[in-house]
């Protein structure tokens, strides 16, 4: 894609921010469904016990703004709290997410992260010690038309939901899905991108036994090989196929190089550099790992109740009860600042 032509998408996206717009209103895993959390929970008497993290201060399912990116609010929203629950799952399965109703004027990528939690114990982890890795990103999936179509345009399509790959060869265990929208109508503008995190709890189950390592194929180093940046390709492509299968084989980071290369520039420089050719920009350089958008029809005889299942009755191989030092990746995703260091060179990705 030209940079003419990511400037008049992004001039085309441009509209007056407003608060709004969504949240995920429930899961579906292994044909089980799982009600979100939502901010009515807090008057109840007795709140129901679910998987999806905690956010009573966003009763208005508002959004994260780029002068925010320094706090710990960026990683599952306005004061997240630990979800008491989780989504039971399958390694190699897939987890859909059920969004409420998404404004189609909100354009912009899809992202999701996994983190596993020390000691199995995703109730009590403390969400600034959580050390994220990327599994799925997907941005801008066409720019014949304008403003273009989007991983939101797929997630309306969808019945206003997502659905992502856990990978398969994963180690079992306790994990933080962190599953996010970010929204770009307004990025024209400095402070204007709008980040919708969501945390979920995930139990995974299975036989894998793969951790991120810093060796493992990373967003940077696929974009850098030709394709998605310099022609605005679709997640289907031979980057996006190189890195699925990169994920099978031993689970995909975060963007390592993308970080270093971006450590010298505050995020405040980052923020105040962010323009119209970066805003449109944003996606396309996410547009890879990208795991097919399928609805799952959810019933609701399939509800249950959100705990996990004992791991005697959910993995096959034994549950690791704290990490191994291999485990301990220090130039991928480490703490809430480095997300921070993600989440900004994503929206500002492509400038070039």
């Amino acid at each position: 894609m030209s940079f003419s032509k990511i400037a008049v998408v992004a001039g085309a996206m441009f509209i007056s921010g407003a608060a709004a717009h969504g949240r995920v209103s429930g899961i579906t895993a292994d044909g089980v469904w799982y009600e979100g959390y939502n901010p009515s929970f807090q008057y109840a008497q007795v709140a129901p016990v679910v998987a999806g993290w905690s956010d009573p201060q966003d009763l208005s399912n508002g959004f994260i703004a780029p002068d925010a990116y320094g706090t710990s609010d960026i990683i599952c929203h306005l004061g997240a709290t630990n979800a008491k629950g989780y989504v039971n799952v399958t390694a190699g399965s897939i987890v859909n997410l059920q969004w409420t109703a998404w404004p189609e004027s909100h354009h912009g990528p899809v992202l999701d992260y996994l983190a596993a939690c020390t000691g199995n114990d995703c109730t009590t982890v403390d969400k600034t010690s959580l050390e994220f890795f990327k599994i799925d990103g997907v941005g801008l999936i066409d720019d014949t038309t304008v403003p273009g179509t989007w991983a939101s345009d797929q997630l309306i399509a969808n019945n206003n939901s997502w659905s992502v790959t856990i990978p398969k060869s994963l180690a079992p265990g306790g994990y933080v899905l962190r599953h996010e929208i970010i929204a770009l109508h307004s990025a024209e503008q400095a402070d204007g991108a709008q980040n919708y995190p969501q945390c979920v709890n995930l139990w995974v189950s299975g036989t894998g036994s793969a951790t991120p390592t810093s060796s493992d194929t990373t967003l940077a180093s696929v974009v850098q090989s030709g394709g998605a940046v310099a022609t605005g390709a679709a997640p289907v492509s031979s980057e996006a196929s190189s890195a699925a299968s990169a994920v099978t084989s031993s689970v995909e980071s975060s963007s390592a190089a993308v970080v270093a290369s971006s450590s010298a520039q505050s995020t405040s420089e980052v923020i105040a550099s962010t323009s119209a050719s970066s805003a449109a920009g944003i996606a396309t350089s996410s547009a890879v790992a990208a795991s097919s958008v399928v609805p799952v029809a959810a019933s609701s005889s399939l509800k249950t109740s959100c705990t996990k299942k004992s791991s005697a009755t959910t993995a096959a191989a034994p549950v690791v009860t704290s990490a191994p030092a291999g485990n301990v990746v220090t130039d991928i995703i480490t703490d809430y600042v480095t997300v921070t260091d993600i989440v900004t060179v994503t929206v500002t990705a492509g400038a070039a």
